[in-house]
Parts: structure tokens; C-alpha cells; sequence
């Protein structure tokens, strides 16, 4: 005689998914998978820890960035894509990031009394990456302003001489622009004797970077009544809510930077004219 109802569905694990439940899953670059809340299909092709976000690319070339975890499936099999582990870090490199002869063991020079100001913290933390090995054999410190615009009272507390050169580094600095008035007045000042001032045409120290690094054609141009920044990540469908996710768009373009090769031209000279200007004997 036939069971008209079948078999008892709770014999088994009637909570469990068709598909499986979804374990963890490296997102390897050149996977294939697909994102189940826009059945968006395509081959994994970038993966950014900082950010912690990867992006896909469909059979039509066009790309999309989703936030790493669940909501995947790979091989009809639902997965939580996680960043993939990092591989053994490569051996000493022979060069510098800035291009210099590398000088394997080399102790840090103690600092001397002459010093490189930037106008901010990213400024800083973007020279010391190219530049840091260099600086500490050479001795010298870099400070952060937080701004141009007290310039001249920095000066007034350093006091600048022969043996206390300060090279300046400055954002937009263009013929006509607030930055130039204030570089032209200290070097026609009392301190412009030991002071080098130089810049950069970029808005801020992020367009120096170069913009195929992070997979664009150009750094994106933002109106002047929008906070450059935040209009940069606005643009690029980055989060832009507060300073944090500032700062987090930041490290994520900094991780782009490696070397030299990654900045502009146009960075690259000032700097090195700066840490001549400072270390001379």
C-alpha cells in the first residue's frame, strides 16, 4: 500500500538551505561568483583589505564593487568571501621606495636640527612612505602643520638660521592662489634667507597619487563649494559620512602607493629639492 503523505519531514534537517549553508571562501582573484541580492555574475578581479570590498567584472566588461562576506555564491554553492591571505613578504629590497641604493642595516641618523614641514598629516604619512628610509639616514624630521595659513608663526617659534634650514612643502601652490601670497611674504621676510618654500599644482596631496593606481582615467573635478575629499569619495561611491571614513578612503589610497613610480612628476622633484635643500653641509 502507498504512503499517501511520504515520509516524515522531520526526519531530517528541514532547516537546512537547498543549497547548503554557507561556509568561508578566500575571494581568489579570477573566481567567478555571484552576488545573490542583484544576481550580479562576474570574475573577481580586485580585492581591497582596507575597505574590505571586492569587485567584480561581468562578460560585458562593465564593473562592480560589492562588501566582502555572505550573500555569494561560488559554483552554485553559497559562500562568505573573505580577503585572501597575504603571501610571505618578498627579500629585502636593493633600492629605496624613493629609487635610492638601498643600505641594508643602516642605523637612523640622529635627527638634525633643520626640519621639512608638510601642511598635513596625509602629506606626511605619504612622504614617509616613499621617502622615510632615506630620511632617516639622512637625519631628517618632517612635521605637519595642519595647515599653511600659520606658516609664519611656526617660523617665528623655529627660528630658522644657517645650521636650522626648513624646507616647506605646500598644496596648490599657483600663481595667484592664497598658498603663493603666503610662500612670496616669508620669503621676503627675516627667515627667508634659510627657508626653502615649493609645492605642488594639486588640490590636495591625494591627486598626487597617480589616478590608474586606484582604476581611474583621472582624478574626478569637484565644485569649489563641496569639501574636496569628501567630494572625491562622494564621487566614487566611496563611504563619506565622517572623518573615519576620510581617513579610511585615504589608507586605502596610500596602499596603492609603493614607490616613486606612483606619484606625479610633479610631486616627486619638490620633494627631493626639499631633503637637498635641508642636508646640505
Amino acid at each position: 500500500m502507498n504512503d499517501r503523505y511520504g515520509s516524515d519531514v522531520l526526519a531530517t534537517d528541514w532547516r537546512r538551505p537547498k543549497n547548503g549553508r554557507a561556509v568561508e571562501a578566500p575571494a581568489e582573484l579570477g573566481a567567478v561568483v555571484e552576488e545573490v541580492t542583484t544576481d550580479w555574475c562576474g570574475e573577481i578581479v580586485a580585492v581591497d583589505r582596507d575597505l574590505h570590498t571586492l569587485t567584480l567584472e561581468d562578460r560585458r566588461g562593465k564593473r562592480r564593487t560589492f562588501p566582502l562576506g555572505p550573500g555569494f555564491l561560488l559554483e552554485g554553492r553559497p559562500v562568505i568571501l573573505t580577503a585572501p591571505v597575504r603571501r610571505a613578504a618578498p627579500a629585502a629590497p636593493t633600492r629605496t621606495a624613493s629609487g635610492s641604493i638601498a643600505v641594508q642595516g643602516a642605523k637612523a641618523r640622529v635627527a638634525r636640527a633643520s626640519r621639512i614641514f608638510v601642511e598635513g598629516r596625509h602629506d606626511a604619512e605619504l612622504v614617509e612612505k616613499v621617502w622615510g628610509d632615506d630620511l632617516r639616514i639622512e637625519g631628517v624630521v618632517v612635521e605637519y602643520l595642519g595647515g599653511v595659513d600659520d606658516l609664519a608663526d611656526h617660523l617665528v617659534s623655529f627660528r630658522p638660521g644657517p645650521e636650522r634650514r626648513v624646507g616647506v612643502l605646500v598644496d596648490h601652490l599657483v600663481r595667484g592662489s592664497k598658498e603663493s601670497r603666503i610662500a612670496d611674504a616669508i620669503v621676503r621676510g627675516p627667515h627667508g634667507k634659510h627657508v626653502r618654500i615649493v609645492g605642488h599644482p594639486f588640490v590636495d596631496i591625494w591627486q598626487a597619487v597617480k589616478p590608474e593606481r586606484l582604476g581611474l582615467r583621472a582624478w574626478p573635478t569637484i565644485p569649489r563649494n563641496v569639501e574636496w575629499k569628501k567630494g572625491v569619495c562622494q564621487h566614487l561611491g566611496w563611504p563619506h559620512r565622517d572623518q573615519a571614513d576620510i581617513a579610511r578612503a585615504w589608507k586605502h589610497i596610500l596602499s596603492r602607493v609603493s614607490s616613486y613610480a606612483d606619484l606625479e612628476p610633479a610631486l616627486l622633484g619638490r620633494v627631493e629639492e626639499l631633503i637637498d635643500f635641508v642636508t646640505v653641509e
